[in-house]
């Protein structure tokens, strides 16, 4: 059988769509979206930024693992 993964974009379309499965009689789980920690987002954004500067170090592979 299929998984689907549905995605509403508002409370009314979750409410909505959670009352079509209950009605149908399909089996659903709930799960709340988790959010990543604004520090480690902070973080990677910055990264991002070093990149798009040219602000890196590059190793070459076969200097790897001297």
């Amino acid at each position: 059988m299929e998984i689907l993964l549905v995605k509403p974009d508002n409370n009314n379309q979750l409410k909505a769509v959670k009352a079509v499965l209950k009605a149908l009689s399909v089996d659903f789980i709930s799960k709340e979206e988790k959010k990543y920690n604004p520090e480690f987002v902070k973080k990677i954004q910055e990264s991002r930024k070093q990149v798009k500067e040219g602000k890196v170090t590059t190793i070459k592979l076969e200097d790897l693992w001297k």
